[in-house]
């Protein structure tokens, strides 16, 4: 079940889910707008091929800044964190969508990671994209996506208590930690 307005605020002032800092007046009738953060991570342009089991090569050539805002080019690719921390309790989970008048200067917010596990806590890292033909600006602290929430069964093993949760109480962009998985041949 989708959570709304009155719902999402009931379980905040509840303390069940956690969002810092909270503004109630980003509440919608079906989510929670996010903002974005001052964090930015991008890679140089290149010839060396980033290979998600070498850690060296997904940390190479890297540049990243906090900056109140940033100039998106058309094809740029970034990561940038949310301003909003999130914690989930172990029978809600969050996906976060764009928001369409972001999304109509041609910003993606996030390529195919938009889920937010049961017991997730920390900064959320968005994956965007530039696909207009213009370059784009964009400011830290505008509202940037939303969070849908659904309640499911409570989780047997949520992400705060798995021995692998990679991006725990991350606090900023991060990149990939795809490396910290087994090679399966």
């Amino acid at each position: 079940m989708i959570l709304v307005d009155w719902q999402i605020e009931d379980r905040i002032r509840r303390g069940q889910i956690s969002i810092d800092p909270y503004d109630p007046a980003l509440i919608q009738p079906n989510s929670l707008d996010i903002r974005l953060g001052d964090h930015f991570v991008w890679y140089e342009p290149g010839e060396d091929v980033i290979d998600p089991y070498e850690k060296e090569s997904v940390t190479s050539h890297v540049r990243e800044t906090r900056a109140a805002s940033v100039v998106m080019n058309p094809g740029d690719f970034m990561l940038a964190e949310t301003l909003e921390a999130v914690t989930l309790p172990d029978n809600v989970v969050a996906s976060i969508e764009g928001k369409s008048s972001i999304a109509r200067l041609g910003i993606e917010l996030h390529q195919t990671g938009g889920w937010i596990d049961a017991g997730f806590r920390g900064t959320i890292t968005l994956e965007m994209c530039n696909v207009n033909q213009r370059p784009v600006r964009m400011y830290a602290g505008m509202p940037i996506g939303q969070l849908v929430f659904y309640t499911t069964e409570r989780a047997q093993n949520p992400y705060n208590l798995k021995k692998d949760a990679k991006y725990m109480d991350q606090r900023q962009a991060t990149l990939s930690r795809y490396h910290e998985n087994e090679k399966s041949v």
